[in-house]
């Protein structure tokens, strides 16, 4: 018996993990035990054993009053985040560019690119594609401590980059400027390649992110 609830909490735990990443759960929304239990047809022991789970990682946030709701996103946690991707990209790039493998890495980045391209309908494949693309570009460092920054906040970079294509972001146009970066990589241009996914990737994500989160105030 305690397996089975182990088995349907975890089934609970991806489920609602998933749907908060998709923002079929959007940042603010309300939840309850009642409402979840209903909506994954399960009792609610599994899914509070869930909610814990996800608690734990900040994906869901409890008041004074234990209301649940999804944790919100902020202007200063997509300010922060993207300062991250800028800061250890733009390192990332130089050092694939002066070890002379940029032309490695185009091939590898562009694996990933081939993969957005084909999720270009489906804004949540499309971002953990995206993700994957970003790790590719940072792997160059070998370093699991700079793997983890990205991996603790990968949950945070999935939901602000759907917010982002929510408002204003092109998929399309993402997608061709990055086969552009790919062909400036061969080149061995790494000012051409990095000042592509600078003005696509981070200011017009960041600004989109940001957009979104003025909407949701004045609504």
């Amino acid at each position: 018996m305690a397996e089975k609830t182990a088995s349907l909490a975890a089934q609970a735990y991806e489920k609602i993990k998933e749907n908060i990443l998709n923002l079929t759960y959007s940042p603010g929304m309300p939840l309850t035990e009642a409402m979840l239990a209903a909506e994954l047809g399960m009792s609610r022991s599994p899914i509070r054993a869930a909610i814990q789970m996800l608690r734990s990682e900040g994906l869901i946030v409890s008041d004074y009053y234990k209301s649940m709701t999804v944790r919100e996103i902020t202007d200063r946690d997509i300010n922060e985040l993207y300062q991250i991707r800028e800061l250890l990209e733009g390192a990332a790039f130089r050092l694939i560019f002066s070890l002379g493998r940029n032309e490695e890495y185009s091939y590898r980045i562009e694996e990933k690119v081939v993969r957005m391209c084909a999720a270009a309908e489906d804004p949540y494949e499309w971002e953990l594609a995206d993700t994957a693309m970003h790790m590719e570009i940072i792997s160059i460092f070998d370093n699991e401590r700079i793997n983890k920054i990205y991996e603790n906040n990968l949950c945070e970079l999935i939901r602000i980059g759907q917010c982002s294509v929510q408002n204003g972001m092109k998929i399309s146009k993402t997608n061709e400027n990055l086969k552009k970066m790919i062909g400036y990589m061969r080149d061995g241009n790494s000012e051409a390649a990095f000042a592509l996914l600078k003005a696509d990737h981070f200011k017009i994500g960041r600004d989109s992110a940001l957009k979104a989160e003025i909407i949701e105030r004045l609504s």
